[in-house]
This record gives structure tokens, sequence and C-alpha cells, in this order.
């Protein structure tokens, strides 16, 4: 098993490879599995295409190799990415305090992740934000992932 294992993101309205993700430290025994070696470039951010890109990807971690924990971990200070968790359904559980040196610094790590139960409802949401029928001709979203969420009944966490 490769690990982490590689994905590039493709824009077919352009057809260029606009960034990367990968699925790392799996952990197939305990249904574990992190997204990680998040980049993506200027043309991909805080697009639909980056939900999709992410969707995408924890789809096949859940539904195809049938994952029951997806973990995204990033840098405490990393406010970017730490906005992106959220956004997409992640549940933020914690920082790890001086997880690791990175850098020449002490690195405090934020943990957040969607478990198995959770997983329906954060991906019927996300499906339908993504659906073309969110979004007018100019691309604008109707419905905002927030409104979208909130017309489901949330699991308990």
């Amino acid at each position: 098993m490769d690990d982490p294992l590689q994905y590039a993101v493709v824009d077919f309205r352009t057809g260029k490879a606009v960034g990367t993700l990968a699925l790392m430290r799996q952990d197939p025994s305990n249904g574990v599995v992190e997204v990680g070696s998040v980049a993506f470039s200027p043309l991909l951010k805080q697009t639909p295409v980056s939900t999709e890109a992410q969707f995408l990807l924890m789809s096949y971690a859940f539904n195809e190799l049938g994952y029951r924990r997806y973990e995204w971990k990033c840098d405490s200070l990393n406010a970017p990415s730490r906005k992106a968790a959220l956004w997409l359904g992640f549940t933020f559980e914690g920082i790890f305090r001086q997880a690791m040196v990175y850098k020449d610094r002490s690195r405090d790590t934020a943990w957040y992740s969607v478990i198995d139960s959770e997983w329906p409802h954060v991906g019927k949401a996300l499906r339908e934000w993504l659906s073309p029928d969110n979004f007018d001709a100019e691309g604008r979203q109707k419905r905002s992932l927030s409104v979208v969420r909130a017309s489901y009944e949330e699991p308990r966490r």
C-alpha cells in the first residue's frame, strides 16, 4: 500500500491540474485514514472544485475503502486550513501541543475528524451544496453550505 497515496486535482473545465491531496497514515485495521498534503493553486482555492475534490476523496475513503474515521490535521496557526476543515464538516477535536518540530519551531497540531456515523449527514450536505442546481449561470451559490447543513438534523457528536 502506497502511503501517502497522492491524488491530482484536475479542473475538468480547463483540463489543468490545479492541486494535490493525499490519503496518508492509512490504518485499515483500525479504519482510520488522514487527508493531507493538500496543495491547491490559487485557481482552485475557495471554489466549488476544491470542495468537490475533498468530497470525492472523503466519499472514496468511507464508501469504497470502508474507513470509519477520516482525519484532518494542520498547524494550529494555519487559520485557512482550520477554516476549511470546519467548512467541510469536520469536528474539531483539540490541539496536540508540541506535536512536532517544524521549520525550527515547535508546532502545535489541530486535530479534526469525520466519523462514519457522521458521514451520511456530512456527505449529503456536501452533495446537495455541490449540485449544479445550487449555482446560478455565473457560478454563484444559491444556498450556502451552512444553510444546506442546517436543513438536516445533525447527528449527536
